[in-house]
């Protein structure tokens, strides 16, 4: 069953960029029933009696999974189209990997009531700064891309993809939305790691890589946050900002579960 639904939902995502943009409605309908089958398979690849599977290829699917329900939503307020050729090909590849990548299976029994949702939260807060992410490295393009339209016009196709996108103001206007949407699911994470730390370990803080990781990375979005409110904030000083935290946010949760699962074939809560 899983893989019959990953398999599906892979062809609909790679159907779906090829569409044209005069039809548009059939590219975002294909798309909404990849989605709704990427989940499916996403809540297979996750869910166990009485445990949970976490890997860092679950993790990174069910982030590329958020990004496209972000990239419909989105595209029903602004015109953002061109986002399509640049998301559903990542997801393609993101829903197959939890098939060959299925990580570790962690045992509920014993553990707090609350580490399911403290699980939830944490892939929440990876996801939406994970689409952020994205989306600075979008601006980012984009930008180089105006300074070159005026020398030429758009030829390539990612040139053209980029200029259906919303004017910069907008995308910097959506990025902070993310962000601080990211934020609070990232500030909800630490604490709830926190309690979690206090019940199961003894400790409120592992002091471990992946927890200095986190924390530097949730100062930096802070950091980016305040910036924004109180210095106004913006441009590429904003995108380097934003990346870098979310480096420091792959290395902690994505990265180390990659090292350890599959170069090192350790299991790792």
């Amino acid at each position: 069953m899983l893989m019959n639904l990953s398999i599906a939902a892979c062809i609909l995502y790679v159907i779906c960029p090829f569409i044209s943009a005069q039809r548009q409605w059939l590219a975002m309908g294909l798309t909404a029933v990849a989605w709704c089958v990427h989940g499916l398979a996403l809540g297979l690849s996750v869910h166990a009696e009485h445990a949970l599977r976490i890997g860092f290829a679950v993790m990174w699917s069910a982030a590329i999974w958020v990004s496209v329900l972000v990239f419909l939503v989105e595209n029903r307020n602004f015109s953002v189209d061109g986002l399509r050729i640049l998301v559903l090909p990542q997801a393609a590849v993101s829903v197959l990997m939890p098939v060959f990548f299925p990580g570790s299976l962690i045992v509920l029994e014993g553990k707090p009531a609350m580490f399911p949702w403290h699980v939830g939260i944490a892939i929440l807060a990876y996801s939406t700064l994970t689409i952020a992410a994205f989306h600075a490295l979008v601006m980012y393009v984009q930008d180089l891309s105006l300074h070159r339209m005026r020398q030429r016009p758009a030829q390539s196709w990612l040139e053209k993809a980029l200029d259906r996108l919303p004017a910069l103001l907008k995308m910097e206007h959506i990025l902070f939305l993310l962000v601080s949407l990211g934020f609070v699911f990232l500030t909800l994470t630490v604490l709830s790691g926190v309690i979690f730390s206090e019940q199961f370990l003894g400790v409120a803080f592992k002091i471990d890589h992946k927890t200095v990781l986190s924390l530097l990375s949730w100062l930096l979005f802070a950091v980016l946050l305040v910036g924004r409110q109180w210095r106004g904030w913006r441009g590429k000083a904003v995108l380097r900002i934003t990346l870098f935290g979310f480096v420091s946010l792959l290395l902690a949760y994505v990265g180390s579960r990659f090292v350890l699962e599959v170069m090192l074939h350790r299991s790792v809560l």
